[in-house]
């Protein structure tokens, strides 16, 4: 059922009707949307859990109508978030009531493909995999390949900071990206780096990737490519226990060996991968263990044949390695469909993201199948094994009184257990609304104040995505004159569907 929320009155009706009109004086026609039927498609992002319709969205073209937009919504104290393709799972773009939403649909194309200096320059809305495609004719690719690249854009990979299955060898976003445009909250347009691999200064590049959208609007990227390797060739490993197979993981990086991708799916996600697509997966075994080597033929060889050992040493009944480009697409095919594969076998599920030192990867294995067992949901298990970045799915039904917040408090008991092992509290997927209120389980007062001093920098008055990472917000005065402790400013509740 759909949150009703009270009906305005008569002055709120005329401040919204104020700003939707200021709002039409700088993108025309369709490009605001203030009816409530069509504000649905924006009322949350991947994660559907929480959903609020915006006061009203609106989508620019072109960069000057952003800085118009941000300085409009900064005059009249309107609360901004900006929105990509909204596959956020962390609720990054969820909107606020008394907010607008800038959304970057539009900004879709792709402005320079530069070979000799090896990059690329799109504007925030371009799809991840369209940067490949765009290149792939002369033998070029962007690493950062997140499974959900045929739809995530690039501005939004910018804001949360996005891996992928390659990210081990390669990086993640902030690794592969060399500049951005961004729009502040005053209509200032800002440039970051360029098309250096460095840039002289503050690492300001390092501060915007992952900042979720609460320092600027990101208007422009470059980012850069890489050739293709000559070879690529895939391992497929059966493991008769997740142990088993998280053990080889560490082995595996224990022997100074960095494939181009490691991933891992223990039997329940492998079962519903295997069900959707017809791959091949191993069905008597209870993880799976996907492990590209790439560059030269004989480096490949040579990466493959210390894996499968390693493997063999740790329990593996299934060895198999790619024969040809189309079976290691395959391998590949099935783990990245996951994700949809596991939405097949149950009416809902919970996608968390945490990480993990390696070494640490069969006992939290171990230690979230008796959480599953005590909180009475199952867990299909996801994992960017090679970096430790677990993306354990939780199965639950929302139409089952009370399952949506035993599956919110499994998924806090992961997270809390990832920090407990040395880990963090995401990976890729970021912090937003979902893993808000643990922060202070991995941040201390005085870090969360240095964190917000930073955005005040940026966005004095809190108007960006506020309601995200920060368990508490403070007025910014306030943090520049005493300690953390001070007056304290509303924190938005989540409506939750």
């Amino acid at each position: 059922m759909s949150l009703r929320m009270p009906a305005p009155d008569a002055s709120v009706l005329a401040a919204r009707a104020q700003i939707v009109a200021g709002l039409r004086r700088i993108v025309a026609g369709e490009g605001v949307i203030d009816d409530g039927e069509s504000l649905v498609a924006y009322e949350s992002d991947g994660l559907t859990a929480y959903r609020q319709l915006p006061l009203a969205v609106v989508l620019p073209r072109t960069t000057a109508q952003v800085a118009q937009i941000l300085k409009f919504c900064r005059q009249h104290a309107v609360k901004v978030v900006a929105r990509g393709a909204g596959t956020s799972l962390s609720g990054g773009a969820l909107p606020l009531q008394d907010g607008v939403v800038v959304g970057l649909s539009r900004f879709n194309r792709i402005l320079e493909v530069d070979f000799d200096n090896r990059v690329v320059v799109a504007q925030p809305g371009v799809t991840n995999l369209a940067i490949t495609d765009a290149v792939r004719g002369q033998g070029f690719y962007y690493a950062p390949d997140p499974s959900s690249q045929i739809a995530c854009s690039i501005g939004g990979n910018v804001a949360e900071n996005s891996g992928g299955v390659h990210c081990l060898k390669y990086g993640l976003t902030t690794n592969n990206v060399l500049g951005v445009e961004l729009v502040t909250m005053d209509g200032e347009i800002l440039r970051f780096g360029g098309r250096t691999l460095d840039a002289p200064g503050y690492d300001w590049l390092g501060v915007i990737n992952g900042s979720e959208g609460m320092l600027g609007v990101i208007t422009e990227v470059t980012v850069r490519i890489l050739p293709r390797p000559q070879v690529a060739r895939a391992a497929l490993l059966g493991f008769p226990s997740v142990e088993s197979a998280g053990q080889c993981v560490a082995d595996i990086i224990g022997a100074g060996i960095i494939p181009a991708g490691m991933e891992m799916m223990d039997r329940l996600a492998t079962l519903a991968a295997e069900e959707f697509l017809h791959v091949g997966y191993p069905l008597e075994v209870e993880a799976v263990l996907i492990v590209e080597a790439d560059g030269v033929a004989g480096e490949c060889n040579h990466v493959l044949d210390r894996v499968t050992e390693i493997a063999r040493g740790n329990g593996a009944s299934v060895v198999r390695l790619s024969r040809n480009e189309d079976e290691r697409l395959q391998f590949w095919a099935g783990r990245k469909s996951a994700f949809p594969a596991v939405g097949r076998i149950s009416p809902d599920y919970y996608c968390m993201d945490g990480t993990i030192p390696r070494g640490q990867l069969a006992k939290v294995l171990h230690r979230m199948n008796e959480m599953s067992e005590r909180h009475g949901l199952r867990v299909a298990n996801v994992f960017h094994a090679g970096d430790g970045n677990l993306h354990p799915l939780i199965l639950y039904d929302a139409n089952q009184p009370g399952q949506l917040e035993r599956a919110e408090a499994f998924g806090a008991e992961i997270l809390r257990l990832c920090v407990e092992v040395g880990g963090v509290l995401t990976g890729e997927h970021g912090v937003g609304v979902e893993k808000r209120d643990l922060m202070p389980e991995m941040f201390g007062e005085i870090d969360l104040a240095q964190m917000q001093r930073l955005k005040c920098a940026f966005d004095p008055e809190g108007l960006l995505n506020p309601g995200k990472v920060f368990p508490t917000l403070h007025r910014c005065a306030e943090l520049g004159r005493v300690h953390v402790h001070g007056g304290r400013l509303p924190h938005p509740d989540l409506p939750r569907f």
